[in-house]
């Protein structure tokens, strides 16, 4: 999984959740060495050819998904990078130190579900800014990053695929949350209910798995799903 999500405008700083639990940053106008004498061009040989600029061990298993914020597509508040793994827990970081600012890890490690999608949003101003995720096994959740807590928690009857705000820069206006099934779910958040939550219509998007929805920047009532027919 990669994001361009927390790289400024001046720069092409990628983002890179690894198979082995590895959070990287490269730098893609160093990444690539010059061909060599033979006319073979060799890429990726090393840490500085591969244009490394943050590399740090995420998690305890793969980085399932990964977003940014603070860059290109939201330049509100501090440039910082989500992250959702095997081990169930979720990471924000800023590529500006080399730890976790905030750590957000299962009540049990023994039985944590695989988090499966993670996205920036509600991001107004320079305080403002939560974290959705999804997990294997349909619950979905929306952290509140400037009072450090859970803000709503469901779940949606199947495995969430991927999870995305209309936009990450405004207050919450509505989510988009695709399942195994061939099901997604739009949820209103302008308005919560004390025991009820967020309102949302549920639809058959696909014969299969929905494994992704993006919203059109241009028009954010229109996104788009892709599934796996």
């Amino acid at each position: 999984c990669t994001t361009f999500g927390a790289s400024r405008i001046e720069y092409q700083h990628l983002a890179m959740g690894e198979y082995d639990g590895k959070l990287t940053i490269i730098d893609l106008e160093r990444c690539c060495k010059p061909a060599s004498d033979d006319g073979k061009e060799n890429i990726f040989d090393s840490n500085q050819q591969r244009g490394e600029i943050f590399s740090v061990r995420a998690h305890n298993g793969i980085v399932n998904a990964i977003d940014g914020i603070g860059g290109n597509s939201c330049s509100i508040g501090a440039p910082e990078i989500v992250t959702g793994g095997k081990d169930g827990s979720i990471k924000i970081w800023d590529p500006r130190v080399e730890y976790a600012v905030i750590t957000l890890d299962p009540d049990n490690s023994t039985s944590a579900r695989d988090c499966w999608a993670v996205a920036f949003g509600d991001s107004y101003n320079s305080e403002e800014r939560s974290v959705l995720a999804g997990f294997d096994n349909g619950d979905v959740k929306l952290f509140d990053l400037r009072t450090n807590s859970m803000r709503w928690e469901t779940n949606c009857k199947n495995g969430v695929t991927s999870v995305q705000f209309d936009r990450p820069d405004i207050q919450m206006n509505k989510i988009v949350v695709t399942t195994l099934e061939s099901k997604f779910r739009c949820y209103d958040m302008r308005t919560q209910h004390s025991s009820d939550g967020f309102s949302f219509t549920s639809e058959r998007a696909h014969r299969s798995t929905v494994w992704i929805s993006k919203h059109l920047p241009q028009n954010r009532e229109i996104f788009m799903t892709g599934g796996g027919n």
